[in-house]
């Protein structure tokens, strides 16, 4: 039996991060061997920019779900850092759509929490969304396909306390594949997941035809 946990799930292939038009992060760099399939910004030199994906209006059954649990509440993310990739990003607070689908950073090169899920550190999965690149160049998860299993992911919260994630796996899905269940269905722990676009971009639609997602698990906070 699946845990019933204050999340929504939310059941949708993620319109993640793939579009362009704003100056990228200033601490990304361009990957001359990417991996999981994103390529070098020399390789899309003159395409358009992806544009905004097809979203996917949530179920009643989903959006009105409601946990009659109760667990010490935790502040507000406020910032993430990624040492290892460069990543240091203030969180835009992210919503819904009025279609149902989930919000994306407005800022390339600035990362996005969606609120209606979980905050880092309370039980369920609490999820983060960033653009991968812009037309000026790499967004702020550019790298995130460099992230390896033992990876530090730091978020920092309104009340000055941290939670510190550990990462898991690193996945990439083709976008009608998303594994939602396992990106957005309430867990007993603690835990994150970072998402973005990868793969080849796709000029016949305007979007990256795959995501990557970094799965992480709570190692600890303090303040």
């Amino acid at each position: 039996m699946r845990p019933h946990l204050p999340a929504l799930v939310v059941a949708l292939l993620l319109a993640t991060a793939c579009g362009a038009g704003a100056p990228a992060a200033s601490r990304a760099v361009a990957d001359p061997h990417p991996k999981a399939g994103v390529q070098p910004l020399a390789a899309r030199a003159g395409r358009e920019a992806p544009g905004a994906e097809p979203s996917v209006r949530l179920p009643a059954a989903v959006t009105q779900f409601r946990s009659v649990r109760e667990h010490r509440p935790v502040a507000v993310p406020t910032a993430i850092r990624i040492p290892v990739i460069g990543v240091d990003s203030t969180l835009q607070r992210l919503g819904r759509n009025p279609d149902g689908s989930v919000q994306v950073p407005r800022e390339w090169g600035r990362a996005g929490w969606y609120a209606g899920g979980a905050r880092p550190g309370q039980p369920g999965p609490a999820v983060v969304l960033g653009h991968v690149d812009s037309r000026s160049g790499p967004a702020v998860f550019f790298r995130l396909h460099e992230l390896r299993p033992g990876d530090a992911v730091i978020v920092e919260r309104r009340d000055g306390s941290v939670a510190r994630f550990r990462v898991d796996r690193v996945e990439r899905h083709p976008k009608d594949r998303f594994p939602t269940d396992e990106v957005y269905f309430p867990t007993l722990e603690p835990t994150l997941r970072l998402v973005t676009c990868a793969g080849a971009f796709d000029r016949s639609v305007g979007h990256y035809r795959d995501n990557l997602i970094a799965f992480a698990t709570l190692e600890g906070t303090g303040g």
